[in-house]
């Protein structure tokens, strides 16, 4: 055989294009996530699976912190647009004015996954996929729950007061509309007042202060849209002089450990879990759908219902 400069420069070539392929490969996919914010003990839960998840699977992920405002999520859709990531995911902390961003990363070729919340958009195929859980049933839940209570205590009147999430987010709306389906049922069970308390701490304990000092005693039940609305709501209970659980009987909804710590504690009746760890299942639809395999378009998460009785029980086995 003869070898010739040709015959070198092709063998050369050759192997530099088989030790381009793995490395082309290996690329790992690029993630933009927008964050609502960190506006209560879920979301912690839910950034950190979503962070961890990333890490475990070598996914190169934008994480970006909305800090509960809409035009800083759509700035953040945009940067991940300008930066060609692969997958783009959110969870949108209202449900509608997205169709123009939406429509700017499908013209750019970017999936978009949601998470947790869900959006109003004339056209579906915006998104490829939601995952997250049934705000509509979580409402239910906790109406159901208090529809036995009442049975079980003699069916008497109960005045409610009602702790709203965000003002236009998907949770806020669906665990309002849930409960009223539910407790409709019911006659004697009467939504007294409700008012948005933006899913914090602190506001639940300001807005409950409010219902305490206009209602007082004619409250007799508590429906938070989530356990630190609830949360805060208990010390505003307390310092009224009142026993949280006992003279005001409290539901709420997500099921995280400062929940359970109440529930143990006698200051919290219910909580509806709401699962905030889907760091595996975003992580996991983002793969398939960069290796074009079809996804589900709703990813429903399982969950359940707590009362108190089983809080010192569950407890331990609590992750978020």
């Amino acid at each position: 055989m003869i070898i010739t400069r040709r015959t070198l420069l092709g063998a050369a070539a050759a192997i530099a294009c088989a030790a381009a392929i793995p490395a082309f490969a290996a690329k790992p996919l690029t993630i933009g996530f927008s964050q609502v914010g960190a506006e209560s003990e879920w979301r912690t839960a839910n950034t950190a699976s979503i962070k961890d998840a990333a890490k475990k699977a070598a996914v190169n992920l934008k994480f970006a912190d909305a800090q509960q405002q809409q035009q800083n999520q759509v700035k953040a859709i945009r940067s991940f647009i300008a930066q060609r990531v692969d997958v783009i995911a959110f969870s949108p902390v209202v449900e509608t004015g997205w169709e123009t961003v939406l429509r700017e990363a499908k013209n750019a070729k970017i999936p978009v996954i949601l998470t947790d919340r869900a959006v109003k958009v004339t056209d579906p195929s915006l998104y490829v996929s939601f995952i997250g859980s049934d705000f509509v049933e979580e409402g239910r839940r906790a109406g159901r729950w208090l529809l036995e209570y009442a049975k079980k205590n003699g069916d008497k009147p109960l005045n409610i007061v009602e702790l709203q999430g965000t003002t236009g987010a998907a949770p806020a709306i669906d665990r309002k509309n849930g409960f009223a389906e539910v407790i409709g049922a019911n006659p004697k069970l009467k939504v007294i007042r409700s008012q948005t308390a933006d899913f914090t701490r602190a506001k639940g304990k300001e807005v409950m202060e409010a219902f305490l000092k206009s209602e007082g005693k004619k409250i007799n039940v508590l429906y938070a849209h989530n356990d630190d609305m609830a949360i805060g709501a208990i010390q505003a209970i307390e310092e009224a002089g009142l026993k949280p659980g006992k003279d005001i009987i409290i539901i709420s909804i997500d099921g995280v450990k400062g929940a359970f710590e109440a529930m143990k504690a006698g200051k919290l009746n219910v909580t509806v879990e709401c699962n905030p760890l889907l760091g595996p299942t975003l992580i996991q639809t983002a793969q398939d759908v960069v290796a074009g395999k079809p996804v589900p378009k709703r990813i429903v998460v399982n969950e359940g219902v707590f009362p108190a009785e089983v809080a010192a029980k569950e407890l331990p086995n609590r992750k978020y």
